[in-house]
């Protein structure tokens, strides 16, 4: 009797959960399936219980794409340079523009003296000067009539602007991606908890049972300390797993603008992310049409006609004036108010050679701005090749990934079986079901890695006018 009941204890080792973790295994074919084992010992811990749900939780990805519009700082940042740029554009038409000015002065004279003036047949007039009180009044209108470098700078500011714009579009593109790389990491640990948990919960049933075998005389002492090392193993994977997972979750919250932990709806298709940014981007057919390298191009473009506007301060420029000015104190003969008009012809000979430095500075400027999209070109040449490359290394690493795992299973599976007859050791055992969860948690990485890689190849060579 106590040899059966043995028997029966020895057969729970070998329905240790594998199942949870991993779909069960086929039987090879021409084999004899197995028949079904006693259930394994029923174990309470408390860090089987699951992390607590975050108060947030994104359940579309249009949901997420709002948060950004909303809470992003980096976008937002973005868009007040684009109001930044289109300011310098208005503030250069303004130069070109025709400006009115008003002023007004009251003077009062502290020190006057009496003047009398004798006209024969009259009484003499007496009064003091000057005038103890006076008001002046002037309004001047200026209109620039030939300006070259003033007119040149409004169309540059303009450049500036498109190209600011453009950098929006990227920013946008940039933030889809790195959302979708968040949403992934987030499932990516939710998934490793339950693996963890499972796994815990695989070494505390082998720990019970090598206990029980110990107290029926089965096992030693060195089989109970291995069975609880890898219960303690189980733990500590468990314990940073969870700290990831909230990591992830802050991590995501961050991206949305919000300062919380934010978790991933199970409904949510993460297989699909790549056609919900699809929904949200588009597609481009050559690089030049990516929004960072027609950004980079077109402050290209800024740079050279900064350049020629440089040139355009050594020519004379023409303007008009005209003064409309009134006084409380006018000249005898002279009209009250008095009102002009004027040409202004001003030509440039010699500044200090402020100019020849401008155009020292505005040729650097070319070059590092040329120098800047050639290097972004290439840098988006080998990140279009490597976001191609990459798909095809995560689907190819998921699928040795996934026959590891199996093959992982099926190693526990039968060192659990000889375990039992008592053809293995206590070490056997707990090797294999530690390599067994550890292929659990890499194919889960792998799984979510294809995903981050076909979102990657669709943003990769996309713009975002979101």
């Amino acid at each position: 009797m106590r040899k059966a009941h043995l028997l029966q204890l020895l057969l729970a080792v070998s329905t240790t959960n594998t199942a949870a973790i991993a779909q069960p295994l086929q039987p090879a074919a021409g084999t004899v399936a197995q028949p079904p084992l006693p259930p394994p010992p029923v174990v309470s811990d408390p860090m089987l219980a699951p992390v607590p749900p975050p108060k947030r939780v994104l359940s579309s990805w249009q949901e997420a794409i709002t948060y950004l519009r909303a809470r992003s700082t980096d976008l937002r940042i973005a868009i007040d340079q684009v109001l930044q740029a289109e300011s310098q554009t208005r503030i250069a038409l303004a130069a070109y523009l025709p400006t009115i000015v008003g002023t007004g002065t009251y003077t009062h004279n502290l020190l006057t003296n009496a003047l009398v003036t004798s006209i024969p047949g009259a009484t003499p007039l007496t009064q003091r000067v000057p005038l103890p009180d006076t008001v002046n009044g002037n309004f001047q209108l200026q209109q620039a009539l030939i300006n070259v470098q003033a007119f040149d700078q409004i169309s540059i500011n303009e450049l500036g602007t498109d190209a600011a714009k453009l950098s929006v579009d990227d920013e946008k593109r940039t933030l889809a991606l790195s959302m979708a790389n968040q949403i992934v990491a987030v499932v990516t640990a939710e998934r490793s908890a339950e693996i963890n948990r499972v796994g815990l919960k695989v070494a505390l049933e082998q720990a019970e049972i090598t206990k029980r075998k110990q107290a029926l005389g089965a096992a030693n002492g060195l089989d109970v300390v291995r069975a609880d090392q890898n219960a303690a193993n189980a733990r500590a994977t468990l314990v940073t797993g969870d700290e990831s997972l909230r990591e992830a979750r802050e991590a995501l919250g961050l991206t949305l603008g919000i300062p919380e932990e934010t978790g991933v709806a199970p409904d949510v298709n993460v297989n699909g992310l790549a056609e919900s940014a699809l929904s949200s981007c588009r597609a481009v057919q050559r690089l030049e049409d990516r929004a960072d390298v027609a950004a980079s191009r077109t402050k290209l473009e800024v740079a050279k006609r900064n350049l020629r506007n440089v040139y355009f301060q050594f020519l004379p420029t023409l303007g008009a004036q005209s003064t409309l000015y009134a006084t409380g104190n006018p000249i005898v003969g002279y009209p009250n108010p008095t009102w002009n008009i004027q040409g202004v012809l001003s030509v440039p000979i010699w500044d200090g050679g402020n100019r020849y430095g401008l155009l020292m500075s505005a040729r650097a400027a070319e070059d590092t701005a040329a120098q800047q999209l050639e290097a972004l070109r290439r840098q988006a040449i080998i990140q279009v090749e490597q976001a191609q490359r990459q798909l095809v290394v995560a689907e190819t690493t998921d699928r040795v990934a996934r026959e590891q795992r199996d093959l992982a299973a099926q190693n526990d599976q039968m060192t659990q079986t000889a375990y039992m007859a008592g053809q293995g050791t206590s070490l056997e055992l707990v090797t294999a079901s530690e390599a067994h969860r550890q292929a659990e948690l890499n194919l889960a990485l792998q799984d979510f890695g294809v995903v981050k890689a076909r979102v990657l190849a669709v943003l990769a060579l996309a713009t975002c006018p979101w």
